[in-house]
């Protein structure tokens, strides 16, 4: 594990959406992009990705721009390129085409072990309305069991 470990999480999205399946992508960055990820100035809360040329990209992330980034800093709203196997691009695209309200989602962004940034994304489903009140009495039920069980 790095010893500058970042993990940026989306909370939403466990709340939001029913997950169907996830994958681990690159993601193209420059190179005060990564610095501000290092500083641990990004937000993915309100991200999601879409298909542009058979290629996907994530949308409305917001990366920081970097402190000491002189007149060459990036924009912190670009849309930015995410790196894929084709056959795991086919599989996400084919799952969007085929009907339904499925949408890919950013669920986490993180540094793996040898410095590259990653992203974890999702093939997932809109909650309805009484899925998001069935989430929560299910997890405080299960709260409320552990207290009782360290009782």
């Amino acid at each position: 594990m790095s010893k500058d470990f970042i993990n940026i999480r989306n909370k939403k999205a466990k709340y939001e959406y029913a997950f169907i399946d996830t994958y681990e992508a690159g993601i193209k960055l420059l190179g005060t992009e990564i610095k501000s990820i290092r500083e641990g100035k990004a937000s993915i809360m309100e991200g999601y990705c879409y298909f542009k040329n058979e290629e996907l990209y994530v949308k409305n992330i917001h990366i920081s721009e970097y402190s000491f980034g002189s007149g060459h800093n990036h924009d912190p709203l670009r849309e930015r390129k995410l790196l894929l196997h084709k056959r795991e691009l086919r599989k996400l695209e084919d799952n969007l085409t085929k009907g339904g309200n499925n949408t890919i989602i950013p669920l986490r962004l993180y540094i793996n072990d040898k410095g590259i940034a990653k992203m974890e994304i999702a093939l997932a489903t809109g909650k309805k309305l009484y899925d998001k009140r069935s989430s929560i009495k299910d997890k405080d039920m299960k709260r409320e069991h552990d207290r009782r069980l360290k009782i």
